[in-house]
């Protein structure tokens, strides 16, 4: 699926996948363990040349950080061309026969909204997709592009506990069991691979963290919400929508609502590629104007890591 979007890059002149340099792929749903997924990746590619391969690992940031290593590689000089990707495919863990009876909890997040975010209910939250990246030292030839200004993150795992999970199981003590650690019969009965969250850790940070690394941004590149002209950020359910609203209207002065740009309602969320997506989206819409600003904001709620972008168009 990755490599298909990355061929899709290239419909109009296939020869081309052969000056990639630079292939730097995230996802947090690799099909395996061992190769990487960038690798994997690059075995669907034979078209490709013999190339440099990345995998930035994680959850939602990993898309980012696949973003970063590509920017960085080209901004030193060391390749001129690079395809970053993001992607998911969380739907074999998503299965029914995975999860508990939910009809239970129904009542449950009634009276609290946050265990939508539980175990059981993140089955209807995540969705499957992929997206590619073209990334030049150099703009479009015809045609608008997006210049990436700077790309910055913030990881407070020095101080909080996990909160989103898979592969492990979390402890009284807040600390993670890995599955290694686990039988197979418990990986099995337990539910080891289903994907988790403590909710009760999301509901009391995942907002607020995000807005101290948002002021600090602001504050240190002289920013105010009046230079962006669209706001990306990638959010896991509409419940987040106004709380994010809020923060930012705390920290970085208020972004109006007519600057937002989400696309969460038609595509879903897909993790590690939502802001790929959004980004896709928007850049074929046909409403970007050069010189325009687009500021993104992706959290992560796996320890609680957010990562910030400012796009321009040119």
């Amino acid at each position: 699926m990755t490599a298909l979007a990355v061929k899709e890059l290239f419909k109009d002149d296939p020869e081309k996948l052969k000056e990639i340099e630079l292939l730097s792929c995230g996802t947090s749903s690799p099909d395996q363990m061992m190769p990487s997924h960038g690798v994997m990746t690059h075995g669907w590619l034979p078209e490709a040349e013999a190339i440099e391969v990345v995998s930035p690992s994680g959850v939602c940031c990993a898309g980012m950080h696949a973003i970063k290593y590509a920017y960085l590689a080209i901004k030193a000089g060391e390749v001129k061309l690079a395809v970053a990707t993001g992607s998911e495919r969380f739907s074999g863990l998503l299965v029914s026969d995975v999860f508990e009876e939910e009809a239970q909890k129904l009542k449950e997040m009634e009276e609290n909204p946050f265990i939508a975010f539980q175990k059981d209910f993140l089955r209807w939250m995540l969705s499957d997709g992929a997206s590619a990246f073209l990334m030049s030292d150099k703009p479009n030839e015809t045609g608008i592009s997006l210049r990436l200004d700077w790309i910055e993150g913030v990881s407070y795992a020095n101080e909080m506990d996990t909160c989103m999970y898979m592969g492990g199981e979390k402890m009284e003590d807040g600390s993670l069991k890995g599955f290694m650690d686990y039988t197979p019969e418990e990986i099995m009965t337990k539910s080891i691979f289903s994907v988790k969250q403590d909710i009760t850790l999301l509901s009391a940070n995942i907002v607020d963290l995000g807005g101290k690394k948002i002021k600090e941004i602001f504050d240190k590149k002289g920013l105010t919400s009046t230079d962006i002209d669209y706001f990306l950020p990638h959010i896991s359910s509409d419940f987040f929508k106004s709380k994010i609203y809020d923060l930012v209207e705390l920290y970085g002065g208020g972004i109006p609502y007519e600057k937002w740009f989400i696309n969460l309602y038609t595509v879903g969320n897909v993790g590690a590629a939502s802001v790929y997506l959004m980004i896709n989206e928007l850049f074929n819409s046909g409403r970007l104007k050069k010189g325009e600003k687009i500021l993104l904001l992706v959290p992560e709620s796996a320890r609680f890591s957010y990562m910030y972008a400012m796009l321009t168009v040119v």
